[in-house]
């Protein structure tokens, strides 16, 4: 938690925060252990950020805090066809590129890669900027300036649009990939942390820990922990390359011929390098499991948590360390559904602050109505077809819990 809290602090700084104030961000994330895991690398109006973003303030105003602290993660990539997440927003009905880029830089390309410049432009697919009032004002409202890669740009943006729009007595916090990358680096400089002396260690426990995800995905659990990557990212210019863990190493599989040792000073220079970043397994890790922080997050996060929580369990037990294990298993509910709990029919934040006359008057709107009128069909359960194999397997009994001999064994 001690590494946490510094990590918030130096975050806090960075956007721009006073001293003081960022060791008041500090001292809340102790007293108040809690990490909004759900909007992702999106700018505020989007939907799917802002009404998890409302969610939170209902909370945070109703406990008189004063910090709203998230994960940004910004390792994933643009999405041209479906005209839909970090690169796009939709305004009065129309998808709006935020970036005006042509498809052959979004294919593909990963959203946190410095590859720009980047300039928010608000384009239609005729290539003309702010085609409509609301993408007129908000256009006006956003930076101006160029930035590196596009997540930046759109973590600058949130910072500027929540003081403009949103209550004044709750700040943004957005931690990013970036961030959890130093903090991470932390963990491994200190020898005698659980995370540098066993997790890395010889190699042992995270190759044992690999090992039961694909034991999992042979099973009723299968895709909701993949292997998308061992344990950190490969950055190249463009995109973000998945890494295996081999022979105590990182290799990349194509034709960069990248290799890492799997060492905790060889990781934590190539973390300080941003020449790696963290999975999203290693940011749990160091943002809620180790330091028992509650994490909310969406309908998936609440099967894939735990799984990872059960990933780290055999890891400690592994390495011995039975006062860690106890500790982890005496957190109380560590993580919550809290992304996309407000989900309004035909939702369009724009729309709804024009009616509401604002944001503050918007979340009173919302504080008097019951989690049935405002979540919608929950389609992200219902219509969701690993929820839907989920269901399946536990009308079977085919779900059952793991013991410690099927977690290590080479059977």
């Amino acid at each position: 938690m001690g590494l946490l809290r510094k990590s918030v602090e130096n975050a806090a700084r960075r956007s721009g925060f006073a001293d003081e104030e960022a060791q008041r961000a500090g001292r809340e994330l102790v007293a108040s252990p809690v990490l909004q895991t759900g909007p992702h690398c999106l700018l505020l109006f989007e939907p799917d950020a802002f009404y998890t973003h409302l969610f939170s303030l209902l909370g945070l105003q109703a406990q008189n805090r004063e910090w709203h602290i998230t994960y940004f993660v910004s390792t994933t990539t643009f999405k041209e066809t479906a005209k839909k997440g970090a690169g796009w927003l939709r305004v009065e009905g129309t998808p709006l590129n935020l970036f005006g880029l042509p498809r052959s830089r979004m294919d593909g390309c990963s959203i946190g890669c410095a590859n720009g410049p980047y300039r928010f432009a608000l384009s239609n697919s005729k290539g003309e900027a702010a085609p409509n009032a609301s993408a007129a004002r908000l256009l006006a409202e956003l930076p101006s300036d160029t930035f590196p890669s596009a997540a930046e740009a759109i973590k600058i943006a949130n910072q500027v649009l929540w003081r403009r729009s949103f209550p004044s007595q709750v700040k943004l916090l957005q931690l990013d990939d970036f961030d959890i990358a130093d903090l991470v680096a932390d963990h491994l400089e200190e020898p005698g942390s659980w995370m540098s002396a066993h997790f890395v260690g010889d190699g042992s426990v995270a190759d044992g820990i690999l090992r039961v995800i694909d034991r999992l995905n042979a099973g009723p659990w299968a895709g909701w922990i993949r292997r998308t990557t061992d344990l950190f990212w490969r950055v190249e210019k463009d995109k973000v390359v998945p890494l295996r863990l081999e022979d105590c190493a990182l290799k990349t599989n194509g034709s960069s011929n990248f290799e890492l040792k799997f060492r905790p000073d060889d990781l934590a220079a190539a973390l300080r390098q941003r020449a790696i970043l963290p999975s999203l397994f290693t940011v749990f890790l160091v943002t809620s499991i180790l330091p028992g922080v509650r994490v909310l997050g969406g309908c998936r996060q609440t099967v894939y948590f735990p799984l990872m929580r059960y990933l780290v369990s055999t890891g400690i037990e592994r390495s011995g360390d039975f006062d860690l294990l106890k500790a982890l298993k005496g957190d109380k509910r560590p993580s919550l559904w809290g992304h996309r709990v407000l989900k309004p029919e035909n939702s369009d934040p724009f729309q709804e602050i024009e009616r509401a006359g604002g944001v503050s008057p918007l979340l009173s709107k919302y504080a008097d109505s019951s989690l049935a009128q405002s979540s919608g069909d929950l389609a992200s359960f219902t219509k969701d077809q690993i929820w839907t194999e989920l269901s399946g397997h536990i009308a079977a009994g085919t779900i059952t819990r793991a013991s410690s001999e099927w977690r290590w064994s080479e059977s």
